[in-house]
């Protein structure tokens, strides 16, 4: 008997066309964005209305590329900022791979604070409507990861589940990337979005922005103790992860942002 899972060996390119192709990483991120701005078009309408369809429709650009440059720029400053500034060009190799989630979401917390300024809308209402759709992006990012056979999990030889990675050794180790699918992508979405749907809730500006910053902290701090952390990094004092000292502030933030959305 096998006594772990065998790697399902999905080919990371969709379609080779020459020397361009598609991946599922690049399709992850564009299902994410995409969903993401056909919920939020119904989102801003329920009231208390906070913005317009065709605002969110405009506002899809600024999140693309708070998105990708944020997620690039916190990669490169977060984890290997020494391996970047010996060589800068590699910043624009975003085809190697490297982005960061907290990277990522300061792109688009700076993109918004910009949009919603310009636009006259309030921004901790318009944040709520994002919050939600987050998730969305997150499961698919994560699943995305698994197709790479990137980001495997801790050593795991006594799980049923476990799975040797193809660059992950000969150890079976945890799939995480499915742990953190499921925790930061299923699990965060169906709890905000059963929120979104209470008036009581929405009606309390920064509350579901608050949810999701405290909920998907939890759950990355969670997801790393199975997750190998990075090994040009590894762990940090204290045998913690740099993911989960990101984390942190997630949570303090978010909790404070719930209590500040208590009605007076």
């Amino acid at each position: 008997m096998i006594p772990v899972l065998l790697f399902p060996q999905i080919d990371p390119v969709i379609v080779q066309i020459g020397p361009f192709g598609i991946r599922w990483y690049a399709m992850a991120y564009i299902a994410g964005l995409v969903l993401g701005w056909r919920l939020m078009r119904r989102l801003v309408k329920m009231p208390p209305a906070v913005a317009t369809p065709l605002q969110v429709d405009d506002f899809l650009t600024w999140a693309t590329l708070g998105v990708v440059l944020g997620g690039r720029l916190g990669y490169v400053l977060f984890y290997q900022p020494g391996t970047f500034a010996a060589d800068p060009m590699r910043i624009l190799q975003v085809w190697t791979g490297g982005m960061s989630f907290h990277g990522g979401m300061l792109g688009v917390a700076l993109a918004t604070v910009w949009f919603c300024r310009r636009n006259a809308i309030s921004l901790l209402g318009f944040a709520d409507r994002i919050a939600v759709v987050t998730p969305i992006g997150l499961c698919f990012g994560r699943i995305a990861n698994f197709i790479n056979g990137e980001l495997w999990g801790r050593e795991a030889p006594d799980v049923p589940w476990a799975m040797i990675f193809p660059n992950g050794g000969s150890v079976p180790r945890h799939p995480s990337q499915l742990y953190q699918a499921v925790l930061e992508g299923v699990l965060l979405f169906v709890v905000l979005y059963l929120l979104s749907r209470r008036d009581a809730i929405r009606a309390r500006a920064g509350m579901l922005t608050g949810v999701f910053l405290t909920g998907y902290g939890l759950a990355r701090i969670t997801g790393e103790f199975f997750r190998e952390p990075d090994a040009f990094l590894g762990f940090l004092p204290g045998g913690i992860t740099m993911g989960q000292l990101l984390s942190i502030p997630m949570v303090l933030a978010g909790v404070w942002l719930i209590r500040r959305s208590s009605p007076q």
